[in-house]
């Protein structure tokens, strides 16, 4: 920041104007940048998720959805048991902003054809523009987007469906019905072709790579499919974990490695099968039960659930949500926990914003859907600087902070060298401005920056505050005692009438070189006031001495005109 200096010349050009300038200047030095700055609550640059809202509209959620093109978020309920007064199943199309209902398809057929009341269990993919593939019990592959009075579907033959996936082309999707993997047309549910694994009843389909990753937990394997001959190729171990229970699997669309929520970790293997590592979250305890990917911000999102069941150790009845950097597993934000979100009433589900700056996680067993929206803490850019400055000279002291929502600021002051801290009342804004007094020497000052994602303070920047300087504001004040200059001109005499005595002669003549109007001195012949010293040539032999060659002038003139009055 640059230093303002307070002391500013009355008319430029005068000695007392460049006197007072270079005075200013010694005195002001350079100041000392303070930015960087320190964490508060959490280090600076925290990302966290908040909890902006509670949607309480969809019934007992089994899935989520956001469009990409419509933004339309699509929730597959089920009914409430507590809800006995209506029945809530059906495919809920949502705001994402405040979770109002525009409209709720409910009638699907059944494996007759007759519509009927049917829950939406899973959603597989968002149609073009607007509207989903779902999955409804046991077998029903539908259809339906925001508005329509009923969804088209068919019954897949076979068992009941476990899982599905996008297809290979845009008509059909992929299926698990326990151990059997099938390709199946969406409008019709005619199975094209199939194959049946060992095990399993979960997987995930990797469209970019043409893969699939199916799930054999029973024997404890991920079996990798090829989906142009639709055979296994290679198989990968997974690890023994606690009572085996399969949370989910998903494929990162982004880098292709394979996420599977085993028991209490996830396991992530890379696109060719090689094991990456494994995730922990919901302090060790509780289940990974959805996850979520975002290729902008190269981050995964999994959901946690509690269990359930307070007799086993670890259990708080809380969830919780973790964000995952892709590329080497570690944390991208603060864990975020979601109350009362156990496994009970079934597996969480999670729907991501593009961007990742806003997430949806169900709640089955409360009924809800959670919104989440991504904040960064304040990261200090600039901090106060040291000032040094005269008493009643203006102070300018200016701060900058970046997070995520914008942070508000508030400047404090520490009159105990930074032991304590205080508010300054009303000083709210990235600059801060006051007149120095006295008083505020050794003063240290900071600002305060917070947003929902925690505090961050910037390093202190100290105030010192100087004695205004008599010699260069001027009014004609002596510099020592002995006669007031006078803007009248004197009366001739070895006593100096109303300009002053001889000897108080010579200090006013140095005061009206600091900016005095001027006095007059002895006899007949006047010293020149204010700029004329200036304008007839009387030379200062350096700025830092220009008080001494000034009033060592004003003794030779008064000493000149005394001889020739006695002459």
């Amino acid at each position: 920041m640059t230093p303002r200096h307070p002391l500013t010349p009355g008319r430029a050009g005068t000695a007392s104007a460049v006197l007072a300038l270079v005075l200013a200047s010694a005195a002001a030095g350079s100041p000392v940048s303070a930015a960087g700055g320190e964490g508060g609550d959490v280090p600076q640059g925290t990302v966290v998720y908040r909890t902006t809202a509670q949607f309480t509209t969809a019934g007992r959620v089994r899935d989520l959805l956001l469009h990409p093109d419509s933004k339309k978020l699509y929730a597959g309920s089920d009914d409430l048991p507590e809800t006995t007064e209506t029945d809530e199943s059906g495919l809920r199309v949502l705001e994402p902003a405040d979770g109002k209902v525009r409209s709720t398809v409910s009638q699907a057929p059944g494996p007759t054809g007759a519509l009927g009341r049917r829950a939406v269990r899973q959603l597989v993919a968002p149609l073009p523009g607007d509207g989903a593939v779902f999955v409804y019990p046991l077998r029903g592959i539908g259809t339906a987007k925001d508005g329509d009075a009923a969804a088209a579907g068919a019954w897949v033959p076979g068992g009941p469906v476990t899982d599905a996936a996008p297809g290979p082309t845009p008509s059909t999707v992929l299926v698990a019905q326990g151990s059997v993997l099938s390709e199946v047309d969406i409008a019709t549910a005619t199975v094209r072709r199939s194959l049946t694994l060992e095990g399993g009843e979960r997987f995930a389909y990797d469209r970019t790579r043409g893969t699939v990753w199916f799930t054999d937990l029973g024997n404890r394997r991920l079996h990798r499919v090829d989906v142009t001959t639709f055979q296994v190729t290679s198989s990968v171990e997974l690890p023994p974990v606690g009572d085996g229970f399969a949370g989910f699997t998903e494929v990162d669309p982004e880098t292709g490695a394979v996420w599977v929520g085993l028991d209490t970790l996830v396991v992530v293997h890379d696109a060719s099968g090689k094991r990456l590592g494994t995730v922990k979250g919901g302090g060790g305890a509780d289940m990974p039960r959805a996850a979520g990917f975002d290729a902008g911000t190269h981050e995964a999102f999994v959901v946690w659930q509690d269990t359930g069941d307070t007799s086993q150790p670890g259990s708080d009845g809380d969830g919780s949500l973790t964000v995952h950097h892709t590329r080497d597993l570690t944390q991208a934000a603060e864990p975020a926990v979601l109350p009362g979100n156990h496994a009970q009433s079934g597996s969480a589900a999670v729907a991501v914003q593009p961007g990742g700056a806003t997430v949806f996680v169900s709640d089955p067993a409360a009924g809800r859907i959670t919104r989440l929206e991504r904040a960064t803490s304040p990261r200090i850019v600039r901090g106060p600087e040291d000032r040094t400055v005269t008493a009643g000279a203006e102070v300018i002291l200016t701060a900058q902070a970046k997070g995520t929502p914008p942070p508000t600021v508030a400047w404090q002051v520490s009159t105990d060298e930074g032991r304590t801290w205080q508010a300054v009342p009303g000083a709210t804004s990235a600059t801060y401005t006051f007149r120095a007094a006295a008083a505020d020497n050794g003063r240290r000052y900071r600002a305060e920056f917070g947003n929902g994602a925690g505090v961050s303070r910037t390093g202190p920047a100290t105030l010192t505050v100087t004695a205004a300087d008599t010699t260069t504001g001027g009014g004609g004040t002596s510099p020592t005692p002995g006669g007031t200059a006078s803007p009248t001109r004197g009366t001739a005499g070895d006593t100096g009438g109303s300009g002053g005595s001889a000897d108080t002669a010579g200090a006013s003549a140095g005061g009206s070189a600091g900016g005095a109007s001027g006095a007059t001195v002895g006899g007949t012949g006047t010293i020149p006031t204010g700029g004329a010293l200036a304008s007839t040539g009387t030379a200062v032999a350096s700025l830092a001495g220009g008080a001494l060659v000034l009033t060592t002038a004003g003794w030779v003139l008064v000493r000149r005109g005394r001889t020739r009055r006695t002459g």
